[in-house]
């Protein structure tokens, strides 16, 4: 009963979300689940077992005009602290975007510190500070670019010029973020498990973001609300809800949606082979299919967004599509074992 009402409230808190206004200034993914350390800092080490490494890749606008390409890879390595059942979870996530004909790029380095407070001692609760901060770079090709300045009244003449004084075309600048979570085991089953998260994101006014070298171009914080609930249907089959909201200027952007869990194995409690499908939603923007295939230690996911804006006539309804993998597991170590680093089992 206690977890038929946790979930029947997390819908209920999706669709209030789901209310606002979607656009988003940052670069997203539609695989989010698979990018914790890009989403909130404090969402790092919330999975069951000692390391994770995943890798996500995004291709969009393809049908449109020159793709969209934005990939990410992120690590995660825990350690129990003291003798308690509190621990330390050390990564980072490094984030690449390649944009339009002048290949504007954006390449992100983030290192990853999160401390995870145990709040229970008879199941996995706990209250999490993360932090992150490095170095961005961004840079374009100016040979690529075409203007109105080139144009000669019958053709596109580059001799002309750009007519643009850019004062560099590669500058880096320095970025964080900070955030909490809370997580905790739902009843004694321990495969219920949910997360709440807020992460305040750029943290640095004094960033310059421009390559005319204007101080007023400045990059507006964000604020990001995460949640995630799991639940058990039987012995051999789950479902997982996620949602992010994120307010960054006058943008929001809310996506949520999710996945249907069945284990193949004859062995409910030691599964190693899981197959999920579902939708998910970012509200005025596209529609997402996935499908994930589980064979511990490695998952495969694939996702389509079959684009629903404003912009859908000239793309045919053809957003992008993502393909990610990740790598999870214990570690063959002193004091690692399934009950070593209590966390929830997402």
């Amino acid at each position: 009963m206690k977890t038929a009402f946790i979930s029947l409230l997390f819908a209920a808190s999706s669709i209030v979300l789901f209310q606002q206004k979607s656009i988003a200034q940052d670069i997203h993914f539609s695989q989010f689940a698979e990018t914790p350390l890009l989403r909130n800092p404090a969402l790092a080490g919330i999975f069951s077992g000692d390391v994770r490494v995943q890798a996500v890749f995004r291709n969009q606008w393809s049908s449109v005009t020159v793709p969209f390409q934005t990939s990410s890879i992120n690590a995660e390595y825990k350690l129990p602290v003291g003798n308690g059942d509190d621990f330390l979870t050390l990564g980072g996530a490094v984030l690449y975007d390649k944009a339009g004909t002048i290949a504007l790029t954006s390449t992100s380095v983030l290192p990853v510190i999160n401390y995870h407070k145990s709040l229970s001692a008879e199941k996995n609760m706990y209250l999490s500070g993360g932090f992150s901060a490095g170095i961005v770079q961004r840079r374009f090709d100016p040979s690529k670019m075409t203007t109105n300045s080139q144009y000669d009244g019958i053709n596109n003449d580059v001799a002309y010029g750009t007519g643009e004084n850019f004062a560099t075309t590669n500058f880096h600048y320095f970025d964080g973020s900070a955030g909490l979570s809370f997580n905790s085991q739902i009843g004694s089953n321990p495969d219920n498990n949910f997360y709440l998260a807020i992460a305040y994101d750029h943290f640095n006014p004094s960033a310059k973001v421009s390559f005319y070298n204007d101080a007023d171009v400045k990059i507006d914080p964000k604020w990001v609300y995460s949640a995630g609930l799991k639940t058990a249907v039987n012995d051999f089959a789950y479902m997982t809800f996620y949602a992010d909201y994120s307010q960054q200027g006058t943008y929001s952007e809310i996506i949520g949606g999710m996945l249907y869990s069945f284990k193949l194995d004859e062995l409910a409690d030691d599964a190693r082979h899981i197959i999920s499908g579902g939708m998910f939603l970012r509200w005025n923007d596209a529609f997402i299919p996935m499908v994930k295939v589980d064979v511990l230690p490695l998952t495969f996911a694939f996702s389509y967004d079959i684009n629903i804006s404003s912009l859908k006539a000239s793309s045919q309804s053809r957003g992008g599509f993502e393909l990610s993998l990740a790598y999870q597991k214990f570690l063959d170590r002193d004091n690692s074992s399934s009950q070593s680093v209590r966390c929830p089992r997402f």
